[in-house]
């Protein structure tokens, strides 16, 4: 099996993790797969009580754990009893790897959304590398707490947000297992949000235990994905999408990050990381392409500034605009 997990997992790697299930979980699994060592498995709980969908999960952890190759697990357990309460509608923005400019597309999204007159609030879901509080200016401001919930910060921008980066002291290590990684989750969306009427999430790059908790848990109104044109950003996209799929999660959208460079002294733009890659890849599997955020020094000094660039007028704050625009008549076109 550990021969397949490098090339992707194969039909007769599935069969033969599929066989060491119980028999209960072999006839629920919504999606199964095995990568680096790490098999991340997907089961319908319908009609399970939560006691049952523990037993469940423990039993199909305890059955994964003992296949050859395997080095951890990851089980979700999907049921309509999932759904949380009305509130904030969530907006998730998820990636396939790190470092293609997804939190700096949330942070965007959510002030862009913001400034067409929503209510928009932000949650940093990226547990073990938050960097929203830098994006958004607000480093340093603690949350203030009613009971076991937390009132958001709000930031300069016109938006409440919530991050681990406002928890922990900078540049501290989080080095916590998944189920903690997913509790802490829970808190920051399960907070104050008051009027909010609108949730950006910014998760984690992959398809790990902060997703699974967020489909089990709470339920997105629809999921963004952001790619680079590369081609093994865009191999690591598609397994984000064949997430948010698995879940029953509608993806609005693909984004193009860092799509071409304009010289700042001759004006000559050029295509580093390649471009229409991620277009290409929206179109061949029926997804809406979002638009293109430029590669740009402004957008990099402003964002580590925190000065979003959504919050001004420019060409750089229109990229996101635009991609806002979509998201928002999608959004509207569900109600």
């Amino acid at each position: 099996m550990s021969n397949a997990s490098a090339k992707g997992t194969s039909d007769e790697t599935i069969a033969a993790l599929k066989a060491l299930l119980p028999p209960l979980a072999q006839g629920r699994v919504l999606s199964l797969k095995l990568a680096d060592g790490v098999v991340t498995l997907v089961l319908d709980g319908s009609g399970f009580d939560q006691i049952e969908r523990e037993r469940l999960e423990a039993a199909a952890k305890d059955a994964m754990r003992a296949a050859p190759g395997v080095s951890d697990v990851r089980v979700g357990i999907m049921a309509d009893k999932d759904v949380p309460a009305p509130g904030p509608r969530i907006v998730a923005v998820g990636s396939g790897k790190g470092g293609v400019g997804k939190s700096t597309l949330s942070a965007n999204l959510a002030v862009a959304l913001a400034r067409s007159g929503r209510k928009v609030g932000l949650v940093d879901a990226d547990i073990y590398g938050p960097s929203q509080s830098r994006l958004l200016a607000t480093e340093g401001i603690r949350p203030q707490a009613e009971g076991s919930k937390m009132f958001p910060v709000a930031s300069p921008w016109g938006i409440g947000m919530l991050s681990m980066g406002q928890l922990i002291e900078p540049g501290q290590a989080i080095a916590w297992r998944g189920p903690m990684a997913g509790n802490a989750l829970s808190q920051l969306i399960d907070a104050h949000w008051g009027d909010t009427e609108l949730l950006v999430v910014d998760l984690p790059p992959g398809t790990g235990d902060v997703q699974l908790t967020m489909l089990q848990r709470f339920k997105p109104a629809g999921a963004v994905v952001v790619s680079t044109p590369q081609d093994l950003a865009l191999m690591d996209a598609t397994r984000a999408l064949q997430l948010f799929d698995t879940g029953g999660v509608p993806v609005i959208g693909l984004v193009e990050n860092m799509a071409g460079y304009a010289c700042p002294h001759c004006g000559e733009v050029s295509d580093p990381f390649g471009a229409g890659g991620v277009e290409a890849a929206a179109a061949a599997m029926g997804h809406a392409f979002l638009g293109r955020v430029p590669l740009d020094l402004t957008i990099r000094q402003d964002s580590d500034a925190g000065r979003p660039p959504a919050a001004s007028d420019g060409p750089q704050g229109e990229a996101f605009a635009a991609i806002a625009r979509r998201v928002a008549t999608w959004l509207d076109n569900q109600s």
